[in-house]
Formats: C-alpha cells, sequence, structure tokens
C-alpha cells in the first residue's frame, strides 16, 4: 500500500519547489493550501495520511485529534518545538514526532524591523504618502533609550546585538536567566517589573508554556507607559490580549507590533485587525525563504528516514 504524505498550511504554495522531494518520490504528496479551521475538518482531511507534516503551530495536534486519526504513523512539524502537538498522546498512539531546524535569523530581523517601524510610524507615514499627503507626526530615534528583552536565547541574544550596535541601553529578564548570562549578552539583569518600568520598547523572545502565558499584562503595560512600545514576534499568547487592547485603545502604551496572535489566522472580526498604534503581520518571522529550505529539506529527511526504518529528529513529550 502506498505511503501517503500530507503537507498542511503551505499558505505560499512554496513546499514542493523548497526542497528536492525526489528521496520519497514513491510516497503520495498532496499539499493543502487553506486552513483547516476545525478539529472535524482536520481529521476529515487527513483521514487516510500516514504522514502529516504540519507548519509550526498552523494546525494543532491534541489528543483529542490524534485519537480520530488511526492510520497516522509521524507527524512531522516544522521547527524542533511544537506546543500545539500533544506528543505524549501521539506516542501513546504510535505515532512517532520528528521536527526540523530553521535558519534562525528571521524572527530577529523581523523584531527589529518592527521596532524601527513603530517608533517612526511607518504605516502611517506610507499612508499618508499613498494618499497624496507627506509628513505626519515626529519620530523618535532609538540610539540612547532603553530596550527590555524578555528572554535572552538564540533570537533575544540576536536582538541585543542590534540594540547594541544601535546605541541602546539593554536590560533582560526571564525566570531563569541570571546577571551573568545577561552580561555575556550585553545586557543588565533586572527584575521583570524593573524591566518593564526602565524601557523605552520591550520585546518578547520567550517559549510558549504555562509559566509565560499571560506573562505581560495590564500591570507590566501600565509600568511600560505612555511613551513604551512593545514588540510580540514569539507567541501570542505570551502577552494578555484583551489587556494589550484596553492599553491600546486607553493609550496606556504609545503602541506595539505584533507578528503572533492567540488564534491564527487571526479571526476577521478581530480589533486586533483595526486598533490605532498598533502595527501586525501575520506570523512571518520564521517566514522565509532561508527558513523554508532548511525546513523542507529536513521534512524530507525525517520522512526518509522514517520510512527506512530509522527515524531522525525525533521529539520527546515535554517533561
Amino acid at each position: 500500500m502506498i505511503t501517503r504524505v500530507v503537507v498542511l498550511d503551505d499558505y505560499q504554495q512554496v513546499a514542493l519547489t523548497s526542497a528536492d522531494w525526489s528521496p520519497v518520490a514513491g510516497t503520495e504528496v498532496r499539499v493543502l493550501t487553506e486552513h483547516l479551521p476545525t478539529p472535524d475538518a482536520v481529521v476529515a482531511a487527513l483521514a487516510d495520511a500516514d504522514v502529516v507534516v504540519a507548519m509550526r503551530e498552523r494546525t494543532a495536534f491534541p489528543a483529542a485529534v490524534l485519537d480520530r486519526l488511526p492510520r497516522l504513523r509521524l507527524l512531522v512539524t516544522t521547527g524542533m518545538r511544537n506546543a500545539s502537538i500533544d506528543i505524549a498522546a501521539a506516542n501513546r498512539l504510535g505515532v512517532t514526532v520528528c521536527g526540523t531546524h530553521g535558519s534562525g535569523a528571521g524572527t530577529g530581523e523581523l523584531a527589529w524591523g518592527l521596532l524601527i517601524a513603530l517608533c517612526h510610524d511607518l504605516p502611517a507615514q506610507t499612508a499618508s504618502v499613498a494618499r497624496g499627503g507627506w509628513q505626519v507626526g515626529v519620530g523618535r530615534e532609538l540610539r540612547g533609550s532603553t530596550l527590555g528583552i524578555l528572554g535572552l536565547g538564540t533570537i533575544g541574544r540576536q536582538v541585543a546585538g542590534y540594540a547594541t550596535a544601535f546605541g541602546m541601553r539593554v536590560v533582560a529578564w526571564s525566570q531563569h536567566m541570571t546577571a551573568e548570562q545577561a552580561a555575556a549578552a550585553g545586557a543588565e539583569y533586572v527584575s521583570k517589573a524593573d524591566l518593564f518600568e526602565r524601557s523605552d520598547a520591550v520585546t518578547v523572545h520567550l517559549t510558549l508554556s504555562a509559566r509565560t502565558t499571560g506573562l505581560i499584562g495590564a500591570a507590566e503595560l501600565a509600568l511600560l507607559g505612555p511613551r513604551g512600545y512593545l514588540v510580540n514576534t514569539s507567541r501570542g499568547p505570551i502577552v494578555d490580549e484583551p489587556a494589550l487592547i484596553a492599553a491600546l485603545a486607553d493609550h496606556t502604551i504609545a503602541g506595539a507590533a505584533l507578528d503572533t496572535f492567540d488564534v491564527e489566522p487571526l479571526p476577521p472580526d478581530s480589533p486586533l485587525r483595526t486598533m490605532p498604534g498598533l502595527i501586525t503581520t501575520p506570523h512571518v518571522g520564521y517566514v522565509s525563504e532561508q527558513s523554508y529550505a532548511v525546513y523542507f529539506r529536513e521534512v524530507v529527511e525525517n520522512v526518509s528516514a522514517w520510512l527506512a526504518g530509522r527515524p531522525m529528529r525525533v521529539l520527546a513529550p515535554a517533561s
């Protein structure tokens, strides 16, 4: 019986051109370019799939979905972690879960671009020119200001380097950070409250977990203050979405830029689509030619290795 492979959420229709799929030429590969919006839709679309390729957390695989996919035997996610996959349930059902690496540069670059866009209100400036107008508002320079970084992993350290190059002071915090780790990245370790109070802008580079969900709420935004900016290119639920909407509406903060949201794709009627002082991008921090080339090359490697009985890059349940 032929092995059926289904690639999910290929919004840009690039999965099959981003890598050489010839090593799995004996399989039947089907690509879905539209998001499956409900668990029932996921189950219906994947009923005959032996292998599913998930693009990050675009489609969730909780136990309730996995239980209804008895033919599924391999689930490959782009990225080496995926909070939307119940790996323990998958393993219980005999499903191997594998991951991939990425280029690692795109998210930090996007975060920096969004910060500059906020400081110079680029959406309003470009819209004015498009309407036939000219300058609107006055921008703010980054040099001499303070950037607060939540999380100093690979991306956080990358952004800290950008901030130093732009002449900014850098403060940092995470739940397990030490002063020595912060100093090694060119940052000063501070408490979470001090970070929000001292920073002109805060950027989020934490992984999503029970500890980080809702980490930034009304109290933190109030400390950031009416001239402060928030950038989140990490995961939407780290920021309390209703609290952020209220802070923008009340001008508690100067503005925010989001690449990630509680629900993705962002619902058409979400107030985040039209909030003043907010820049939104559709979770494109990892959407680059370089990242896709790594993702799908390693997807093919993972599928080929599994077919040969030697699965690689196998992910374990969260401890």
